[in-house]
């Protein structure tokens, strides 16, 4: 059996998935939600059933034709709701693409951030359109030399586009790592692509049967760094 990739002898280049691996999205949304069927005197009582249940709609519907992630969210909202008998009016469902400026970073993120940015040339690759990241950017105020999102190449993550753009403006993949924290939206397309990755495995998954390993795989940003040399 083939061992994993290696990492770069010289890593020259990082880049970030957002939302999952800077980003503390899921306790967001799940307040989002909370906060706006709670008008009605429903709630959501499961947030790992909620959490499926976002992932798995969303999924879907980032497979489909393109359309902005603001999009995206209201759809996914409404879908959600249906499915667990709270009567949202699709109207209302803009009050999940309007939470994501409640989407903070995980504590340890400015400080490790700071790291990177300040040693290694630094990208950010996010599966949402570029004004709801812009939004996000005030959480994550470093100058990064790199930002591709899915409106810019109008595709969603696992789809390749991001990283075969990525790699078209660095100029190749040599001395390139990604870190991510989705195995499905980061770490599947980079192997594909032979791409080291550093998979931030913060909630203890485990891998299936056939599923390939990572180049690395971490429990934080800050083991990343640690391991990245920086």
């Amino acid at each position: 059996m083939r061992g994993r990739m290696a990492l770069p002898k010289e890593v020259t280049f990082v880049t970030f998935d957002v939302y999952g691996t800077l980003i503390d999205w899921e306790g967001a949304i799940y307040d989002a939600f909370q906060r706006e069927a709670g008008r009605e005197g429903f709630s959501f009582d499961d947030r790992d059933d909620l959490m499926r249940r976002f992932r798995e709609i969303s999924r879907e519907i980032e497979g489909g034709s393109y359309e902005l992630y603001a999009e995206v969210l209201r759809r996914t909202a409404v879908r959600i709701a249906k499915d667990v008998g709270w009567d949202l009016e699709p109207s209302r469902a803009g009050f999940l693409p309007d939470s994501v400026p409640r989407w903070g970073p995980y504590k340890e993120t400015p400080a490790q951030l700071r790291k990177f940015t300040s040693k290694l040339e630094t990208g950010l690759i996010a599966n949402i359109d570029d004004k709801l990241l812009g939004q996000t950017r005030r959480y994550i105020p470093f100058d990064f030399d790199l930002v591709v999102t899915a409106q810019q190449v109008r595709s969603y993550k696992p789809d390749p586009a991001h990283f075969k753009e990525c790699a078209r403006r660095v100029g190749g993949k040599k001395g390139w790592v990604h870190v991510a924290s989705s195995y499905y939206h980061d770490v599947e397309p980079c192997l594909k692509d032979k791409v080291p990755v550093v998979w931030v495995n913060r909630h203890k998954e485990e891998l299936e049967p056939g599923q390939k390993k990572p180049t690395a795989e971490v429990k934080t940003l800050l083991e990343a760094a640690r391991l990245l040399g920086v």
